[in-house]
């Protein structure tokens, strides 16, 4: 009996561009496991945009191609961890506050320790399809035990793969603005993604402004440089320039 072969699927393009070299060659593949990460109870972690294509294209899409998607959520959401107590040390009682850039207890709490918990369901021998680049040198140097990369082994950089996935129609329409995907309160977004943010979807973005005034923080950084209000009062200013 052959190993389990799952793929990590995040909807972006070398999650997708590597189901799709899957099927085209025949590789075992059992299903593909998504993490949503979720802003509250009720809102997503995805830019609205990216989570309509995954629910209303990609995931139909995939399981009318006999990929069965298997979508994992945690209890945990970033409001709920952005507001818990810090329980020692001299910031004992104080707000979490936003995530550091490079140490994202988001990502931690919300994504990487259910999907952990899930992989402890599978067999031991089964095998990871890890959605990385051949031009990704660095990453797939990281790769381990029964992780596989397709995208390398069938000789696809991350542009062939945003080009494998817009022939097949499953390109999601993020990389219209942004070159790389992520929660829409990520502390590494790019101001032309924070600027999508602002523009497009303003009732996320005042969830965050809401976020920086609350009171007793560990730290006012949205991000290594700025407040999130540093970057709201910088949009405004850039809107009365625009509008003068």
């Amino acid at each position: 009996m052959s190993p389990k072969h799952v793929v990590s699927c995040s909807f972006g393009k070398d999650s997708i561009a590597t189901i799709l070299l899957a099927l085209e060659h025949g590789e075992l593949l059992d299903e593909a496991v998504y993490c949503e990460v979720m802003f509250d109870n009720s809102t997503s972690g995805e830019v609205p945009e990216h989570q309509a294509f995954i629910y209303q294209a990609a995931i139909p899409a995939l399981e009318k191609l006999g990929v069965p998607v298997r979508v994992l959520r945690s209890e945990k959401t970033y409001t709920s961890v952005f507001m818990g107590k810090v329980t020692r040390g001299p910031k004992k009682g104080m707000i979490r506050s936003f995530p550091m850039c490079g140490k994202c207890y988001v990502q931690r709490d919300c994504k990487m320790h259910q999907i952990r918990q899930y992989q402890k369901t599978l067999p031991s021998d089964t095998v990871q399809y890890i959605g990385i680049a051949k031009d990704e040198p660095q990453r797939l140097a990281r790769l381990g035990g029964n992780q596989v990369s397709l995208l390398e082994k069938y000789g696809y950089t991350e542009d062939g793969a945003k080009q494998l996935c817009r022939q097949a129609g499953l390109l999601s329409p993020v990389y219209e603005f942004t070159d790389r995907g992520g929660c829409w309160f990520c502390p590494n977004a790019k101001l032309p993604e924070l600027r999508h943010l602002y523009d497009h979807h303003p009732d996320l973005w005042q969830k965050m402004v809401r976020l920086q005034a609350v009171p007793g923080k560990v730290t006012e950084k949205f991000n290594r440089s700025q407040t999130f209000a540093d970057i709201d009062a910088m949009f405004r200013e850039q809107d009365l320039q625009t509008a003068a």
